[in-house]
């Protein structure tokens, strides 16, 4: 693939996985790779960042492209002509390769003395051995079976099952243990040490398949979104550590953003009579004129959430917000459910650590749980009974939820009762409006009475936040 052809197909690449990247953006970046030698590759890698990326939540998936369309390493890992190994999209340039040699090496005495090198590497530090086991592990315990020539297939998930990652990390644990580490700075390190290991493999299975099947397939079936349009409902592990570490900064930049819009209107309507005073000595004619201050507004709010099963998650990122927010409330309480109410209110408390925040919303969410089945009628009647002085005329009402209630009776007069109560409602749901009304979910029954917003990413989260502040 002649490389401009591959300038164009990388940044329209960037562009499909959520990165905004401008025409004058992408000007810069090719002018910025035509001053820097081609045949460095992390020099390269460095140009394109400087010139493409412009926060550092887009830059796992800047790289996670980059690997694809300019990889380092073709067929049982080795590098190409002239250390340029960038394959075109039928993978022509991949040369012939030794697997069927390495997929022979895949029985019990090659997983145990393949673990003992992975372990030993991992426990020295040895980020080059580690490197060459990751493309050993593809490449030996990796391959799909059944396929036949040409569509051969890789797998980082077969890979890993071979070769045991929870073995791994108990091993490596042990190791350390015995240099004297103790048993919680062990575990944390050998969990950190086999994590990093298992996305290496599945850097090398991303960039066999690519050779097979071309980068753009890759990219456009395997590649992971920006975290901040990541959606809720499909964070793994490893996003939901990024997620948290985006909350604080959304918040920030949000606060900044109200505080200058509330500096901006702070001038209320024309106060006529002191304008009328102040031109009588320019001869009646008012050229200044004076406006009545203008009285702050702030509103209670109560937040519901669900925290049942994978929408817990959304429910804990929004409370953080929300809890970040504060400053911009009067007061705030916060209640979980699953079929039954649990107030969260102390969670939520001036100052506390966000960590420990998350920490006490899951444990919380946990002790939601053991009531039984999602139920939102229930859960709307009990909240009625038990905390209708909750509600008035200065409140918010915000409720998070995907509103799938496992076919139970909705009890729609509690909740009209709960929102004609309050000043304000609102109901963020975690799902896309194509699925609302699909299955158990009953959100057009609900976005009958209240507002329903679609809220799947954090950037859908900051933009709800902002225009209701």
């Amino acid at each position: 693939m002649p490389l401009l052809e591959r300038h164009v197909d990388f940044v329209e690449a960037l562009r499909r996985a959520g990165l905004p990247v401008s025409v004058a953006e992408d000007l810069d970046a090719a002018r910025a790779i035509s001053a820097v030698p081609w045949h460095d590759r992390e020099t390269l890698r460095a140009a394109y960042a400087a010139t493409l990326v412009k926060r550092a939540t887009h830059r796992p998936t800047f790289d996670q492209l980059f690997d694809l369309w300019f990889p380092a390493l073709v067929g049982e890992g080795r590098t190409g002509a002239g250390g340029q190994p960038w394959l075109g999209d039928d993978g022509a340039e991949a040369g012939a390769s030794t697997d069927a040699d390495q997929r022979g090496r895949d029985n019990g005495a090659a997983l145990e003395e393949f673990r003992a090198q992975a372990v030993e590497a991992m426990t020295e530090g040895d980020i080059g051995l580690l490197a060459e086991l990751a493309i050993e592990a593809v490449g030996r315990f990796g391959a799909m079976p059944g396929r036949a020539p040409g569509l051969s297939s890789w797998s980082a998930y077969q890979a890993m099952k071979r070769v045991d990652a929870d073995q791994l990390v108990e091993r490596l644990v042990q190791g350390l243990l015995a240099r004297g580490e103790s048993q919680a700075e062990a575990r944390r390190r050998a969990t950190r040490a086999v994590a990093d290991f298992e996305r290496r493999v599945e850097q090398d299975s991303l960039r066999r398949i690519a050779e097979e099947k071309g980068t753009r397939y890759v990219a456009d079936n395997t590649g992971r979104p920006t975290i901040d349009t990541l959606d809720f409902m499909s964070a793994r592990a490893a996003d939901l550590v990024a997620l948290r570490r985006e909350i604080q900064p959304l918040a920030r930049r949000l606060a900044t953003r109200l505080t200058q819009q509330h500096h901006a209107n702070r001038r209320g309507p024309l106060d006529f009579r002191r304008t009328v005073r102040a031109s009588m000595s320019t001869g009646g004619v008012p050229l200044t004129t004076v406006q009545r201050p203008k009285r702050p507004h702030r509103s209670d709010l109560v937040v519901l959430c669900d925290v049942s099963g994978s929408v817990a998650n959304f429910a804990q990122f929004t409370l953080l917000l929300v809890h970040a927010l504060r400053d911009h409330f009067t007061k705030i309480r916060a209640f979980t459910f699953v079929d039954t109410i649990a107030e969260v209110t102390d969670e939520l408390r001036p100052g506390a650590d966000p960590v420990e925040v998350m920490a006490a919303l899951a444990a919380s969410a946990r002790q939601a749980a053991l009531w039984g089945r999602t139920n939102y009628g229930r859960a709307f009647s009990v909240f009625d009974a038990e905390y209708a002085d909750a509600l008035g005329p200065k409140t918010a009402l915000l409720i998070l939820g995907d509103a799938r209630s496992n076919y139970a009776d909705p009890k729609l007069e509690p909740f009209k009762a709960m929102v004609e109560r309050s000043r304000h409602a609102w109901w963020l749901n975690p799902e896309h409006p194509r699925n609302w009304g699909a299955g158990d979910s009953i959100a057009p029954t609900y976005a009958e009475i209240v507002p329903m917003v679609e809220c799947r990413n954090i950037t859908q989260l900051g933009d709800f936040v902002h225009s209701i502040l």
